[in-house]
């Protein structure tokens, strides 16, 4: 039976972890490696790796730390970062990543997406999209480069594009949600799963585990990921590695079914 997967993000600065607000004020909180060998040790259900320096900064994929991601990983590993050609993407699955993510490329190139999709399957084919709310009338709009790049595009429009070019899988990620753990951006999450039927994962905004069994009580199979949730423990934000384990995911679940009715 399908279950609903709950997701840490890493961000990736400077070669260090970081957590960050609406995609800025990046605060380092520890070595990326060590973080992923301790969600090993929780047995986590996926993970999220993105390099938020290297697309800004028109830098190629780390490759090195890639490869010694993937041969720490004990669970399903998605990374992005950088990427903006097919070889970049095949070099990544090649290196035992399972799950490519893809942004500013799929704006600028979309077909990129397509052509992955034929070359190393679709379900390799992760499409993110970064959206802010813009304007008098808050609008959500896609953005790119950290968000310091305006597209123009609709959230919900480009999902239906990315859906037919051939993506296996969208991350929705709320720039002002971000940082914030004051809930996921339930109106975002709306618009988009009501137009396209791949699976979704939604990021930004996730302070507790009730905001998990909200989304999971509204959109039921979906990927429910956050960052400081699973970085930070108490008010005063202090740094420590943290993931439910399985009986604290199985009242997840199971608050999340009786909402639901």
């Amino acid at each position: 039976m399908l279950r609903p997967r709950i997701i840490p993000c890493l961000l990736i600065h400077n070669g260090g972890l970081v957590k960050t607000q609406k995609f800025g004020q990046p605060k380092y909180v520890g070595d990326p490696l060590n973080a992923v060998r301790i969600y090993n040790e929780k047995e986590v259900d996926e993970l999220i790796v993105l390099d938020i320096d290297a697309t800004r900064e028109h830098n190629e994929p780390n490759y090195r730390l890639i490869s010694n991601l993937a041969s720490e990983c004990r669970m399903p590993l998605c990374y992005g970062g950088g990427v903006n050609s097919i070889e970049q993407i095949e070099r990544i699955v090649q290196l035992g990543v399972e799950k490519v993510a893809i942004s500013a490329a799929a704006v600028s190139t979309p077909d990129i997406i397509s052509l992955a999709a034929k070359r190393v399957g679709s379900q390799s084919i992760v499409a993110v999209i970064d959206a802010k709310k813009t304007g008098l009338l808050g609008r959500h709009e896609v953005v790119t480069h950290n968000a310091t790049e305006r597209t123009g595009l609709a959230p919900a429009d480009f999902a239906q594009r990315l859906q037919e070019l051939g993506a296996g899988e969208i991350v929705l990620n709320s720039v002002d949600a971000d940082g914030q753990m004051s809930g996921y951006d339930m109106k975002l999450v709306d618009q988009v799963r009501a137009i396209v039927s791949l699976p979704i994962t939604v990021l930004g905004g996730a302070g507790s585990l009730s905001d998990i069994e909200k989304l999971i009580s509204q959109h039921s199979i979906i990927g429910a990921a956050a960052g400081s949730l699973f970085v930070f423990k108490g008010k005063y934000r202090a740094v420590l590695i943290n993931y439910p384990n399985h009986e604290e995911k199985d009242r997840v679940f199971q608050r999340a079914t009786e909402m639901a009715l």
